[in-house]
Formats: C-alpha cells, sequence, structure tokens
C-alpha cells in the first residue's frame, strides 16, 4: 500500500475527486474501472479504448487531462500525476487507492455506465422499461451504449464493497 502515490506532490496524498478528476485505467485494471464508474468517475479503461502500449496510454491520459492509475511502475514515473498500484486483488487496490488521496463514495444514484462509461440519464423520461428491468423503482440508460440500469444486487454489491473499506 505504501506504493501508491501522486507523483503530482512528491508522494504525498492529495484529494482525487470524481468533480474534479477524469481517470485513465491501464490494461490490468478493467475490474477496477466498475468501481470507481460507482462512485461517480469518469473512468476511462484503457483496453475499452483500443490502447495498449504504455506510449498511446500516457499520450491519451496527457492528451485528455487524465490522472492515469496503473500497476505499472516505468508507466506511472513516466506519466506526471498518475497513481501507482501494487495490488492484484480490487479491494486492495481500492484500499490503496484511498490511501493515495482517492475519494471513494457511492453516488446516490448511477451516473456512469458501468460497461463502457456513458453517462447516464432517467429511462423514467422516455417512458420505457426493458421487460427484464424490475418493475419497481427508477431504471437509467446509458446515452453512449443504450444499456439500462437499476439499483439491484449488483450495485449493492459494489458499493457494499466500497463501504467496507
Amino acid at each position: 500500500m505504501d506504493d501508491a502515490t501522486d507523483d503530482t506532490n512528491d508522494g504525498a496524498p492529495a484529494t482525487i475527486t470524481p468533480e474534479h478528476d477524469a481517470l485513465l485505467l491501464d490494461v490490468m485494471l478493467g475490474r477496477l474501472a466498475t468501481y470507481l464508474r460507482v462512485c461517480g468517475y469518469d473512468a476511462l479503461y484503457a483496453l475499452d479504448e483500443g490502447i495498449e502500449h504504455d506510449d498511446a496510454v500516457r499520450e491519451r491520459a496527457v492528451a485528455d487531462g487524465r490522472r492515469l492509475i496503473t500497476r505499472d511502475r516505468d508507466l506511472a514515473a513516466a506519466t506526471p500525476g498518475s497513481v501507482l498500484l501494487t495490488a492484484r486483488d480490487v479491494v486492495d487496490q481500492l484500499r490503496e487507492l484511498r490511501a493515495a488521496g482517492v475519494e471513494l463514495t457511492p453516488t446516490e444514484r448511477p451516473t456512469r455506465c458501468g460497461t463502457c462509461n456513458g453517462q447516464l440519464e432517467s429511462a423514467e423520461d422516455d417512458g420505457f422499461r426493458p421487460e427484464y428491468a424490475p418493475e419497481t423503482g427508477l431504471v437509467w440508460r446509458c446515452v453512449d451504449c443504450g444499456q439500462y440500469f437499476w439499483k439491484g444486487s449488483h450495485w449493492d454489491d459494489l458499493t457494499e464493497a466500497i463501504e467496507r473499506l
């Protein structure tokens, strides 16, 4: 856990929030992206963006003004503002992020698509509810991929894991 650092402040923790920080997760952190999206982060996953090589990942983070989250020491050292993680387990990665100053609070309502990172809007506005969605509760639709979401057992599992940190 001691290796999680914010290079912009000589290794000292700095507050990272979904309101102020967009993230790019390298190819080793796909599962982590879903947890960060539950916390409201604009969290791109490198493989979903078709980028895999370190140079391309670094260039994308810098070009988009995104903070890079990575397990690759060399990539972290070469990318200003990056956060280096050492853990393989996603819950341990979340602990490292919290220690590095990353705010991890599940949102009251889903704001980001767990699949593609697109923004969610209320599906109630268009009057359509998929047959497979629960009959009660709010439903949201991703504006990018069209997938529907609701607060079900998957949401509960993700938020519970974050809250137990």
